[in-house]
C-alpha cells in the first residue's frame, strides 16, 4: 500500500466502547483521531463552530463548542489530552504566555484537578520550552501537585510516519512508569505523500504571479534562504502552519510543476501532509479548511502517542485484552520505504 492507502487503512475510529478521553482544546480534530483509531472513546471541547463541525463529521466522539476556562465543569475521564493555545507561546503569537488572555492552562489543570485522570498529555510548540520556561515551569509545578510523576519531550512528527518536521513538546502526567513512543528511522517524503496530486492542476489551482515570484525572491533574498521554500518532494516538509498553506507570504508552501510554474498547496495536499486520510472531510470555508489543518496536531503522531496510552493503562490498570483491543496491524507500522536521498 502506498502512503495514501495506508491512512485510510490506520487511522479509522473504532467502533466499541473504550477508555473515555477529554480533549480538550479539540481542534479539528487530529489528537483524537489517533486516539479513536487506537479503541479509545473521545469528548472533545472546542470554541471554533468549524472545528466541532469537522470533528464530529469524522469522528464517533461528540464535540461541545464552549469556551474553556477555569471555572468550567468536566467530566470523569479515566485520560486527558489537548493542546492548550499555543499563539500566547509562539514566535507568531508574539510569546506574551501567561500575560495572553488566549492562555488556556488554567482550563486544562482545572480539568485534571475536576477528574482526576490515570494519565494525561497536552502538547504545544517548542517556544514553551525557551522563552517562557519560567512559565512552564510553574505549570508542571501545579500538575505535579495534583499528585502526578509529569515528564515531557521534545517530539518531531517526522520520526513517527508524518511527511513534515515538526516538533512539538509533549508532557505527560501518570502515575505509574510512561514510556514515550519509539522513534521510527523510516522517512516519508513530501513526494511520498503527495504521489500523483503534486502534478495535477485543475480549475481551482492558485498559482503565483510574476509579481508574486519577485516577492518570494526578495523575501528569501532577506532571509538569507540557502535553499528555496517551495516543497521539495525528494524530503519530508518543512512544518505546515495555518497561515504558510492560506496566506500568500513569501513563506507559503508552494508546488513546483514540471513547467516551472509554481502553484499554492489544496486543502487535500495540506491534509496529507498533516497524516490525515483522504476520507476526512475538513467543514467550513476554505480558509477555515487551512486553518484547521495548520493548527491541527498530525494524527500520525497522536497514534503513536494513544499507544504509549494504551500500553500504560494496560499495565497500570491490568485491563483484559477485551478491553483495548486493537485491529492486527502493529503499533510503529512502517509507512514506506526509507528514503534514498
Amino acid at each position: 500500500m502506498n502512503y495514501a492507502e495506508k491512512l485510510t487503512h490506520l487511522l479509522r475510529p473504532q467502533t466499541e466502547a473504550r477508555p473515555l478521553v477529554l480533549d480538550l482544546f479539540a481542534g479539528c480534530g487530529g489528537l483524537a483521531l489517533g486516539f479513536e483509531a487506537q479503541g479509545f472513546d473521545t469528548l472533545g471541547f472546542e470554541m471554533d463552530a468549524d472545528c466541532c463541525a469537522s470533528y464530529r463529521h469524522n469522528l464517533h466522539g461528540d464535540c461541545i463548542q464552549a469556551k474553556l476556562d477555569a471555572g468550567y465543569v468536566f467530566p470523569k475521564a479515566q485520560v486527558i489530552i489537548g493542546g492548550p493555545p499555543c499563539q500566547p507561546f509562539s514566535v507568531g503569537g508574539h510569546q506574551r504566555g501567561i500575560r495572553d488572555a488566549r492562555d488556556g492552562f488554567p482550563a486544562f489543570i482545572s480539568a485534571v484537578q475536576q477528574s482526576q485522570p490515570e494519565i494525561w498529555m497536552f502538547e504545544n510548540v517548542r517556544g514553551l520550552m525557551y522563552r517562557n520556561k519560567d512559565y512552564l515551569d510553574l505549570i508542571l509545578a501545579e500538575l505535579e501537585g495534583l499528585g502526578y510523576v509529569v515528564e515531557f519531550e521534545l517530539l518531531n512528527a517526522v520520526q513517527h510516519g508524518v511527511p513534515q518536521n515538526r516538533e512539538r513538546v509533549i508532557v505527560v502526567g501518570h502515575r505509574g512508569e510512561f514510556h514515550y513512543p519509539a522513534t521510527q528511522h523510516l522517512r516519508v517524503t513530501a513526494g511520498d505523500a503527495l504521489a500523483e496530486l503534486a502534478t495535477q492542476v485543475n480549475d481551482d489551482s492558485k498559482f503565483l504571479t510574476e509579481s508574486m515570484n519577485r516577492y518570494v525572491a526578495n523575501y528569501e533574498k532577506a532571509s538569507s534562504c540557502i535553499t528555496p521554500r517551495d516543497l521539495h518532494l525528494n524530503r519530508p516538509a518543512r512544518t505546515v502552519t495555518c497561515r504558510n498553506l492560506a496566506a500568500p507570504t513569501g513563506d507559503m508552501h508552494r508546488l513546483v510543476l514540471p513547467d516551472g510554474r509554481r502553484r499554492r498547496l489544496t486543502i487535500r495536499e495540506g491534509a496529507r501532509l498533516q497524516s490525515f486520510p483522504d476520507w476526512y472531510e475538513f467543514q467550513g470555508s476554505e480558509a477555515s479548511c487551512y486553518k484547521q489543518i495548520g493548527n491541527a496536531v498530525p494524527p500520525l503522531l497522536a497514534y503513536a502517542i494513544a499507544d504509549s496510552f494504551r500500553n500504560y493503562l494496560g499495565s497500570t490498570l491490568r485491563l483484559d485484552a477485551t478491553s483495548i483491543k486493537l485491529r492486527h496491524q502493529p503499533a510503529q507500522m512502517p509507512l514506506l520505504e526509507p528514503d534514498t536521498v
